[in-house]
Protein backbone atom coordinates (compact mmCIF):
# COMPACT_ATOMS: atom_id res chain seq x y z
CA UNK A 1 0.00 0.00 0.00
CA UNK A 2 1.32 3.05 -0.76
CA UNK A 3 -0.23 6.65 0.60
CA UNK A 4 1.28 10.07 -0.99
CA UNK A 5 -0.12 13.47 -0.44
CA UNK A 6 0.46 16.72 0.75
CA UNK A 7 0.00 18.75 3.77
CA UNK A 8 -0.92 22.39 4.39
CA UNK A 9 0.05 23.78 8.10
CA UNK A 10 1.36 27.06 9.27
CA UNK A 11 4.58 27.92 11.01
CA UNK A 12 6.71 30.94 12.48
CA UNK A 13 9.58 31.37 14.01
CA UNK A 14 9.99 34.51 16.64
CA UNK A 15 13.18 33.65 18.55
CA UNK A 16 14.31 36.14 21.26
CA UNK A 17 17.18 35.35 23.66
CA UNK A 18 16.81 35.60 27.74
CA UNK A 19 20.11 36.74 29.17
CA UNK A 20 21.72 36.43 25.86
CA UNK A 21 21.53 38.28 22.31
CA UNK A 22 21.29 36.12 18.87
CA UNK A 23 23.23 37.31 16.15
CA UNK A 24 21.68 36.31 12.51
CA UNK A 25 23.84 34.67 10.14
CA UNK A 26 24.17 37.74 7.89
CA UNK A 27 23.41 40.44 10.47
CA UNK A 28 25.17 43.63 9.25
CA UNK A 29 28.92 43.47 10.22
CA UNK A 30 30.06 47.08 11.89
CA UNK A 31 33.20 48.09 9.67
CA UNK A 32 36.10 48.12 12.00
CA UNK A 33 38.81 50.66 12.28
CA UNK A 34 41.62 48.29 11.93
CA UNK A 35 42.57 44.67 12.03
CA UNK A 36 44.57 44.99 15.34
CA UNK A 37 45.47 41.82 16.22
CA UNK A 38 44.47 40.55 20.07
CA UNK A 39 40.99 42.83 19.94
CA UNK A 40 38.13 40.77 20.04
CA UNK A 41 35.00 42.61 18.45
CA UNK A 42 31.68 40.71 18.39
CA UNK A 43 28.37 40.61 16.51
CA UNK A 44 25.05 40.02 18.11
CA UNK A 45 21.18 40.03 16.65
CA UNK A 46 17.76 39.63 17.70
CA UNK A 47 15.80 38.49 15.10
CA UNK A 48 12.74 37.50 13.99
CA UNK A 49 12.17 34.58 10.94
CA UNK A 50 9.17 33.13 9.08
CA UNK A 51 9.58 30.60 7.28
CA UNK A 52 7.54 28.59 4.71
CA UNK A 53 8.97 24.91 5.03
CA UNK A 54 8.75 22.53 1.93
CA UNK A 55 10.03 19.30 1.58
CA UNK A 56 9.96 15.74 0.66
CA UNK A 57 9.77 12.86 3.00
CA UNK A 58 9.92 9.18 2.48
CA UNK A 59 7.88 7.10 5.24
CA UNK A 60 8.53 3.61 5.55
CA UNK A 61 6.35 0.80 4.57
CA UNK A 62 3.04 1.46 3.23
CA UNK A 63 3.00 5.04 3.73
CA UNK A 64 5.48 5.84 0.67
CA UNK A 65 6.30 9.59 -0.36
CA UNK A 66 4.67 12.56 1.42
CA UNK A 67 4.98 16.28 0.15
CA UNK A 68 5.25 18.43 2.85
CA UNK A 69 4.01 22.34 2.40
CA UNK A 70 4.07 24.66 5.46
CA UNK A 71 3.23 28.17 4.65
CA UNK A 72 4.14 31.52 6.43
CA UNK A 73 1.33 33.24 6.12
CA UNK A 74 -0.79 31.35 8.49
CA UNK A 75 1.51 31.92 11.21
CA UNK A 76 1.49 31.78 15.04
CA UNK A 77 -1.30 28.11 14.04
CA UNK A 78 1.00 25.43 14.30
CA UNK A 79 4.12 26.50 15.97
CA UNK A 80 4.89 24.40 18.63
CA UNK A 81 8.57 25.39 19.84
CA UNK A 82 11.35 27.67 18.06
CA UNK A 83 14.90 28.72 19.36
CA UNK A 84 17.89 29.80 17.77
CA UNK A 85 21.23 31.62 18.43
CA UNK A 86 24.16 31.84 17.28
CA UNK A 87 27.59 34.10 17.61
CA UNK A 88 30.29 35.69 15.46
CA UNK A 89 33.50 36.93 16.82
CA UNK A 90 36.96 38.26 15.31
CA UNK A 91 40.36 38.75 16.46
CA UNK A 92 42.30 40.47 13.98
CA UNK A 93 41.39 39.31 10.43
CA UNK A 94 40.13 36.07 11.36
CA UNK A 95 37.16 34.90 13.22
CA UNK A 96 34.56 32.14 13.79
CA UNK A 97 30.69 31.76 14.09
CA UNK A 98 28.22 29.04 15.07
CA UNK A 99 24.37 29.11 14.29
CA UNK A 100 21.92 26.81 15.76
CA UNK A 101 18.12 26.71 14.64
CA UNK A 102 15.36 24.26 16.26
CA UNK A 103 12.18 23.77 14.85
CA UNK A 104 9.09 21.65 15.94
CA UNK A 105 6.10 22.10 14.14
CA UNK A 106 2.72 20.17 13.61
CA UNK A 107 -0.17 21.02 11.17
CA UNK A 108 -3.38 19.23 10.38
CA UNK A 109 -5.50 18.40 7.05
CA UNK A 110 -8.89 17.11 7.99
CA UNK A 111 -11.32 15.37 6.33
CA UNK A 112 -9.31 15.66 2.84
CA UNK A 113 -9.28 13.32 0.24
CA UNK A 114 -6.36 14.94 -1.65
CA UNK A 115 -4.49 11.51 -1.63
CA UNK A 116 -4.24 8.24 -3.13
CA UNK A 117 -3.80 4.60 -1.30
CA UNK A 118 -2.02 2.32 -4.08
CA UNK A 119 -2.87 4.94 -6.22
CA UNK A 120 -6.14 4.40 -6.15
CA UNK A 121 -7.89 7.84 -4.82
CA UNK A 122 -10.40 7.26 -2.64
CA UNK A 123 -13.66 6.79 -3.18
CA UNK A 124 -16.18 9.89 -2.40
CA UNK A 125 -17.40 8.02 0.50
CA UNK A 126 -14.22 7.74 2.66
CA UNK A 127 -12.39 10.76 3.95
CA UNK A 128 -8.88 11.01 5.78
CA UNK A 129 -7.23 13.35 8.57
CA UNK A 130 -3.48 13.75 8.60
CA UNK A 131 -1.43 15.22 10.88
CA UNK A 132 2.59 16.21 10.44
CA UNK A 133 4.88 16.77 13.62
CA UNK A 134 7.93 17.83 12.19
CA UNK A 135 11.16 18.45 14.89
CA UNK A 136 14.42 19.47 13.23
CA UNK A 137 17.75 20.64 14.59
CA UNK A 138 20.26 22.85 11.82
CA UNK A 139 23.76 24.02 13.30
CA UNK A 140 26.54 26.05 11.27
CA UNK A 141 29.72 26.55 12.39
CA UNK A 142 32.80 27.96 10.27
CA UNK A 143 35.94 29.47 10.28
CA UNK A 144 36.15 32.93 8.73
CA UNK A 145 38.91 35.39 6.99
CA UNK A 146 38.29 39.43 6.58
CA UNK A 147 39.53 40.28 3.13
CA UNK A 148 37.60 43.86 3.19
CA UNK A 149 37.45 46.25 5.76
CA UNK A 150 36.60 49.86 5.87
CA UNK A 151 33.25 52.59 5.98
CA UNK A 152 31.60 51.05 2.78
CA UNK A 153 32.54 47.09 2.78
CA UNK A 154 33.31 44.52 4.99
CA UNK A 155 33.51 41.09 3.90
CA UNK A 156 34.45 37.53 5.04
CA UNK A 157 34.99 34.68 3.52
CA UNK A 158 34.27 31.48 5.71
CA UNK A 159 34.98 27.51 5.84
CA UNK A 160 33.05 25.38 7.50
CA UNK A 161 30.04 22.42 8.14
CA UNK A 162 26.10 21.95 8.80
CA UNK A 163 24.22 19.46 9.89
CA UNK A 164 20.37 18.67 9.80
CA UNK A 165 18.48 16.72 12.19
CA UNK A 166 14.98 15.89 11.30
CA UNK A 167 12.27 13.94 12.67
CA UNK A 168 8.85 13.97 10.54
CA UNK A 169 6.08 12.16 11.95
CA UNK A 170 3.02 11.63 9.48
CA UNK A 171 -0.70 10.26 11.34
CA UNK A 172 -3.38 9.44 9.58
CA UNK A 173 -7.03 8.45 9.86
CA UNK A 174 -9.44 7.10 7.43
CA UNK A 175 -13.20 7.19 7.96
CA UNK A 176 -16.06 6.07 5.57
CA UNK A 177 -16.23 3.52 2.91
CA UNK A 178 -13.17 2.32 1.24
CA UNK A 179 -15.18 0.17 -1.64
CA UNK A 180 -12.68 -2.29 -2.91
CA UNK A 181 -9.45 -0.81 -1.43
CA UNK A 182 -8.29 -2.85 1.34
CA UNK A 183 -5.91 -1.80 4.26
CA UNK A 184 -4.88 -3.04 7.53
CA UNK A 185 -5.79 -0.63 9.41
CA UNK A 186 -7.67 2.62 9.19
CA UNK A 187 -5.74 5.00 11.64
CA UNK A 188 -1.86 4.79 12.43
CA UNK A 189 1.53 6.80 11.91
CA UNK A 190 4.79 6.55 10.77
CA UNK A 191 8.21 8.35 11.41
CA UNK A 192 11.60 8.54 9.75
CA UNK A 193 14.42 10.05 11.58
CA UNK A 194 17.93 11.44 9.68
CA UNK A 195 21.52 13.20 10.36
CA UNK A 196 23.15 15.04 7.77
CA UNK A 197 26.82 16.52 7.57
CA UNK A 198 27.86 18.75 5.16
CA UNK A 199 30.95 20.73 4.84
CA UNK A 200 30.06 24.47 3.11
CA UNK A 201 32.13 27.46 1.85
CA UNK A 202 30.71 30.70 1.63
CA UNK A 203 31.29 34.62 2.21
CA UNK A 204 29.27 37.27 4.38
CA UNK A 205 29.16 40.86 4.81
CA UNK A 206 27.89 44.16 4.34
CA UNK A 207 27.84 47.23 1.81
CA UNK A 208 27.45 49.97 3.67
CA UNK A 209 26.10 53.10 1.02
CA UNK A 210 24.10 56.86 1.65
CA UNK A 211 25.19 60.21 3.12
CA UNK A 212 26.46 58.98 5.98
CA UNK A 213 26.97 55.21 5.60
CA UNK A 214 24.17 54.60 7.71
CA UNK A 215 22.12 52.70 5.24
CA UNK A 216 23.61 49.05 4.35
CA UNK A 217 23.09 45.95 2.42
CA UNK A 218 23.84 42.55 4.58
CA UNK A 219 24.47 39.57 2.73
CA UNK A 220 25.46 35.89 3.23
CA UNK A 221 25.76 32.58 1.39
CA UNK A 222 27.15 29.10 1.42
CA UNK A 223 27.52 26.29 -0.57
CA UNK A 224 28.02 22.84 0.53
CA UNK A 225 27.46 19.03 -0.04
CA UNK A 226 28.70 15.49 1.33
CA UNK A 227 26.10 13.33 3.20
CA UNK A 228 23.46 15.10 0.79
CA UNK A 229 23.98 16.24 -2.99
CA UNK A 230 23.86 19.86 -2.56
CA UNK A 231 23.07 21.94 0.61
CA UNK A 232 23.30 25.62 0.45
CA UNK A 233 21.76 29.12 2.31
CA UNK A 234 21.64 32.33 1.46
CA UNK A 235 20.60 36.11 2.82
CA UNK A 236 20.02 39.09 1.94
CA UNK A 237 18.58 42.82 2.45
CA UNK A 238 18.21 46.44 4.29
CA UNK A 239 19.60 47.94 6.71
CA UNK A 240 20.21 51.39 8.88
CA UNK A 241 22.58 52.46 10.90
CA UNK A 242 21.41 54.11 14.59
CA UNK A 243 23.96 54.96 17.55
CA UNK A 244 23.09 51.98 19.48
CA UNK A 245 23.22 49.80 16.75
CA UNK A 246 21.32 48.41 13.82
CA UNK A 247 17.84 47.39 12.24
CA UNK A 248 17.67 45.17 9.53
CA UNK A 249 14.95 42.89 7.06
CA UNK A 250 16.03 40.49 5.28
CA UNK A 251 14.75 36.94 3.40
CA UNK A 252 16.63 33.74 4.30
CA UNK A 253 16.52 30.63 2.66
CA UNK A 254 17.50 27.16 3.73
CA UNK A 255 17.88 24.11 1.09
CA UNK A 256 19.13 20.42 0.74
CA UNK A 257 19.33 18.38 -1.83
CA UNK A 258 19.48 14.68 -0.73
CA UNK A 259 20.75 11.51 -2.21
CA UNK A 260 18.45 8.85 -3.32
CA UNK A 261 17.29 6.42 -1.18
CA UNK A 262 17.31 9.06 2.21
CA UNK A 263 14.43 9.17 3.84
CA UNK A 264 14.17 13.02 3.57
CA UNK A 265 14.42 13.65 -0.46
CA UNK A 266 14.17 17.23 -0.27
CA UNK A 267 14.05 20.21 2.17
CA UNK A 268 14.09 23.90 2.08
CA UNK A 269 12.87 26.67 4.26
CA UNK A 270 12.51 30.88 2.98
CA UNK A 271 10.88 33.84 4.27
CA UNK A 272 11.29 37.15 5.89
CA UNK A 273 13.33 38.05 9.15
CA UNK A 274 13.86 41.28 11.22
CA UNK A 275 16.02 41.52 13.44
CA UNK A 276 17.95 43.97 15.64
CA UNK A 277 22.26 44.00 14.86
CA UNK A 278 24.64 45.12 18.21
CA UNK A 279 28.52 45.21 17.91
CA UNK A 280 30.73 45.63 20.48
Amino acid sequence: MKVSGSLSGAVTVFCFASGALLPATAAGQAPQPGEESGKWQFTATVYGWFPTINGKVNFPGDLGSTDIHVPFHDILDHLKMGAMGALDAHNGRWGMFTDVLYLDVGGVKSQTRDFSIGNIGLPASATTDLSLDLKSWVWTVAGEYRVASDPTWTVDLLAGARMLYIKPTLGYSITGDLGPIVIPGRSGSKEVSETLWDGIVGIKGRYAFGDNREWFVPFYLDVGTGQTKLTWQGVAGIGYSYRWGDVLATWRYLDWNAKSGKPIADLNMSGPMLGMVFHW
